[in-house]
C-alpha cells in the first residue's frame, strides 16, 4: 500500500515532533541527549523534479544511559491562520508512525537516520517551494530527551532545466551571432516543466582551448522563460546560459555550444 505524504497544520512548536518526550528540553539539563551532525540529501538542498524523490535525513545522537529513539521533521511557519505546516509520509495511519532508525556505535553514541519521499502527483505544490526547518528530537534509554524545533533549515526546490543555442554555424568573423535558450523548472500542480518567468540569466563565452566561462551579458527571461539575445562573433569557443538560482528553483547552467568562426 503507497504511503500518503502528510501535511498537517500544527498550533504549537512543540508538536512538531512524532512522539512526546518525556524528559527535559534542550538546554534544561547537561545530562539531555546531545544531537550533532544532522545532514539531510548529503548537505545539499532537496531539489524535486516531476517524480518522486527519496531523501537521507541523519545525525548522531549521545547520552550516558544510550539512544532508545529519534525523529525529524520538516516544516515552516508562521503562516498566517496556519502557524506552522510539516511535512511528513511516514504517518499510515493515526496509529501508526514511524520513527529514525538509530544504529549505536558506542554504549552512548548512536547515528539514527530517517527517509522522506516528496510525490510531486500527491501532495507536493508548488507554494511548498522554499526554506523549511528541521525539527529533531532524540530520547534516551533512561526516558530523558532533547528536542529542538528548528536544528537548522534545508530548501525545497524545483528541479530547472536550461538549454542554449547559438548560431549560424559556422560564422562569419566579426558577423552577428544569435544566442537562444529556455529555462524551465518542474511545474508540481501540472506535472511538466513551465517557463520561469522575469529571470536574469548569463551570458557566458569559453574561448577554444581554455577552461573558464567570462559573462558577456545578463538577459532576463522571457513570459515563457525564452532566452535571446545578439553578440559579435569574433573567435572560435563555446556559448552557455548560467542561472544563478533562486529560494525556491536551483541554479542550472547550459551544456556550452561550440560555434566554429571562420
Amino acid at each position: 500500500m503507497r504511503k500518503r505524504a502528510a501535511f498537517a497544520v500544527l498550533t504549537a512548536v512543540a508538536a512538531l515532533a512524532g512522539f512526546a518526550i518525556p524528559g527535559a528540553y534542550a538546554g534544561e539539563s547537561p545530562g539531555e541527549v546531545q544531537i550533532s551532525d544532522v545532514v539531510l540529501d548529503g548537505g545539499k538542498d532537496v531539489v524535486v523534479d516531476t517524480y518522486d524523490k527519496t531523501i537521507t535525513v541523519s545525525g548522531t545522537f549521545t547520552h550516558p544511559s544510550g539512544i532508545q529513539d529519534a525523529d525529524f521533521v520538516l516544516w515552516r511557519g508562521p503562516d498566517g491562520a496556519n502557524p506552522y505546516a510539516t511535512y511528513d509520509d511516514r504517518i499510515i495511519s493515526n496509529e501508526y508512525y514511524v520513527h529514525a532508525d538509530c544504529v549505536a556505535s558506542s554504549a552512548t553514541t548512536s547515528t539514527c537516520s530517517q527517509t522522506f519521499t516528496f510525490e510531486p502527483d500527491w501532495t507536493l505544490a508548488n507554494a511548498d517551494a522554499g526554506t523549511w526547518k528541521v525539527s529533531v528530537q532524540g530520547v534516551a534509554n533512561d526516558d530523558s530527551g532533547t528536542h529542538t524545533a528548528d536544528y537548522t533549515t534545508t530548501r525545497l526546490q524545483r528541479h530547472a532545466e536550461l538549454t542554449v543555442n547559438a548560431g549560424p554555424e559556422p560564422v562569419a568573423q566579426d558577423k552577428t551571432l544569435t544566442v537562444t535558450g529556455k529555462l524551465t523548472r518542474a511545474n508540481w500542480d501540472t506535472l511538466d516543466h513551465r517557463g520561469y518567468t522575469n529571470q536574469p540569466v548569463r551570458l557566458q563565452f569559453r574561448k577554444a582551448g581554455t577552461t573558464t566561462y567570462t559573462t558577456v551579458k545578463t538577459v532576463n527571461t522571457s513570459s515563457t522563460g525564452g532566452l535571446t539575445t545578439t553578440v559579435a562573433a569574433s573567435e572560435d569557443g563555446y556559448w552557455r546560459w548560467n542561472f544563478a538560482g533562486t529560494s525556491t528553483t536551483p541554479a542550472v547552467k547550459a551544456t556550452g555550444d561550440f560555434v566554429d568562426v571562420q
